[in-house]
């Protein structure tokens, strides 16, 4: 659902950029006073696996892919507070080495995966979890907050195309809800697996549990959940499924993908996730994976540390 430049005019980028920041920098607020120094790791952590599976797409009936948002999979992890926090590092290190989303682009799309998805699906699944507070009721709210997470950045994205006049609202809501309303149900799948797995080997990682005795014997965490990352980034994603993501097909389908022609690109160090060069295009991805897998938790982890007071507890 990454927006290239091209998609949008000057005014729905800039409020974009201006929704994105104002949101972006009260999630700062908050999570400098919610999150706790010891927890500050699994916030690079949740970056870098988030953009692993980002990698990796999975087929979606009709020829069109989609992959994991990881927006709720991060809150439920870390808080919502920090989970915009950990979007926004996954977001600019895919537009910026990747070429993955416009430049100009980058603020309706933070506002998009970083802010909507993340904020809108954890509030739906700690709204559930007030109905159904057992074990089963933390999977189906975390399954169904992922997919409205899902739903409701594919609303904005679509309400921003529509005001930028690059589709009319009563042709790209339904198409852009069409695919993302079953993209959904993958996204919901794949945290309730990941959700369960947590749950049953370290319930202390999960935000709600964070106050159990283990909470922060963190340290083999991190060193295989990286080691997990970048397994998938290097040996999974260049076998991902090739077809277009639903954005890209709402595009093609909609005719306006040729917008994107217009508009100048800026400059990546790996476009398309692909290290120049490289003669085996499946060691190009891989390694390219796993060199992003490592700068996203660098730069959330940084993140992290400077926002975090030292004295917190």
């Amino acid at each position: 659902m990454h927006i290239p430049d091209g998609f949008l005019d000057a005014k729905t980028m800039g409020v974009g950029a201006l929704l994105a920041a104002g949101s972006i920098g009260l999630a700062l607020r908050h999570a400098r006073r919610a999150v706790s120094p010891r927890r500050i790791p699994l916030m690079g952590l949740a970056a870098a696996f988030v953009f692993a599976a980002q990698m990796i797409n999975f087929p979606v009936a009709g020829g069109t892919s989609g992959h994991l948002l990881g927006g709720v999979l991060a809150a439920v992890l870390v808080g919502p507070s920090a989970a915009v926090v950990v979007m926004t590092a996954v977001l600019i290190v895919q537009c910026f080495m990747f070429a993955d989303g416009g430049v100009l682009s980058l603020g309706a799309n933070l506002f998009n995966m970083a802010v909507v998805a993340p904020i809108g699906g954890y509030g739906v699944f700690r709204l559930l979890r007030r109905l159904f507070p057992d074990r089963r009721g933390l999977i189906l709210s975390v399954a169904f907050g992922a997919w409205c997470g899902t739903v409701l950045s594919a609303l904005s994205c679509a309400g921003q195309l529509a005001w930028a006049g690059t589709a009319a609202w009563k042709v790209v809501l339904p198409a852009m809800l069409g695919v993302h309303l079953v993209i959904g149900l993958g996204e919901g799948l794949i945290t309730a697996l990941i959700v369960a797995g947590i749950m049953r080997l370290r319930p202390d990682l999960l935000e709600e549990g964070n106050g159990s005795r283990t909470a922060g014997n963190y340290g083999p965490v991190i060193g295989y959940g990286l080691l997990a990352a970048g397994g998938l980034a290097l040996f999974v994603a260049p076998f991902a499924c090739p077809w277009p993501d639903g954005l890209e097909r709402v595009a093609a389908h909609l005719g306006f993908e040729h917008l994107t022609a217009a508009a100048t690109p800026g400059p990546a160090p790996l476009p398309n996730y692909l290290i120049p060069g490289m003669k085996s295009a499946t060691l190009a991805a891989g390694w390219a994976g796993l060199i992003g897998v490592i700068l996203a938790f660098v730069l959330a982890w940084l993140l992290a540390r400077w926002l975090v007071p030292k004295t917190t507890e």
